[in-house]
């Protein structure tokens, strides 16, 4: 099994288990860990003996989302830089709806932004209790890479989460809106996973594979390509362009470090 070093791919069975694996930074993704994601992923479609992939995060987050400190050390000049950029971003998230596998999100701690997004586009999420969620990105002049919420909750509910930018949803609350299945123990929450994870792996591997094509299917006769390409359209020149909110956050971020800007971020919504 091939090495990595941002994430981590362990076989129990026919169940392969990613896990992202930048703890210090609660699995924030950099170019180079989704890079070694859409590798793995891609082996591991094209291996008959993995019947599911189940994806999880080390130490004691999901994940935070894209790296915003590798972000604003990156060169983006032009739009077709921020092209290239949030493509790579939306191909790392919809690599787990496209997968012909089923694919399992186990998630805990903060599971937020692009983390949000990824874990929305698994077929099925584990949520340990206590885990929060959210897309705070309009709170600071950014937007969505995949537009995935509208389709998996109500729009009402969507248009509320993401206008308003709130990460802190909590396990409760995402159940309610049908954004995890289960809601379970910390220390439960693997365990959970590879229950439903192995029970997928036991049934007939064709009828799985053609039956999330099947359900896919429905939401391509709905037009859910055509949205999500025009979703992230906007998205390219919604980074590309520029706002007040950006320009401060870039600016305390550069000046005193991302802690300082999300801290400003954060008191402007208290009420």
């Amino acid at each position: 099994m091939a090495e990595y070093q941002f994430i981590q791919v362990e076989r129990d069975d026919a169940v392969a288990i990613l896990t992202f694996n930048r703890p210090q930074v609660l699995n924030a993704f950099h170019n180079e860990a989704m890079q070694e994601t859409l590798k793995a992923v891609a082996a591991l479609n094209a291996d008959d003996a993995v019947r599911v992939i189940l994806v999880r995060g080390a130490g004691r987050a999901f994940s935070a989302g894209f790296d915003l400190k590798a972000s604003a050390e990156r060169k983006m000049e032009d739009v077709s830089d921020w092209e290239r950029q949030m493509q790579l971003q939306f191909d790392f998230i919809m690599q787990f709806w496209h997968s012909p596998k089923p694919t399992i999100a186990v998630v805990h701690g903060f599971c937020l932004a692009g983390a949000f997004e990824l874990m929305l586009a698994c077929d099925v999420t584990v949520a340990a209790e206590g885990t929060r969620f959210g897309e705070p990105e309009v709170r600071f002049g950014t937007g969505i890479v995949a537009m995935l919420l509208p389709w998996i909750t109500g729009p009402k509910q969507a248009k509320e989460l993401l206008l308003t930018g709130d990460d802190k949803i909590d396990a409760a609350d995402a159940l309610r809106m049908g954004i995890v299945n289960h809601v379970v123990p910390a220390d439960q929450a693997l365990a959970k996973g590879l229950s439903i994870a192995r029970q997928m792996a036991r049934a007939a591997e064709r009828s799985v594979r053609l039956t999330k094509r099947a359900v896919n299917a429905s939401y391509e006769a709905m037009g859910f390509s055509t949205a999500m390409r025009t979703s992230l359209d906007i998205d390219v020149l919604l980074n590309a362009g520029t706002s007040p909110e950006k320009q401060e956050f870039a600016r305390l971020r550069k000046e005193q470090g991302l802690k300082a800007a999300i801290a400003w971020r954060d008191a402007r919504f208290r009420d």
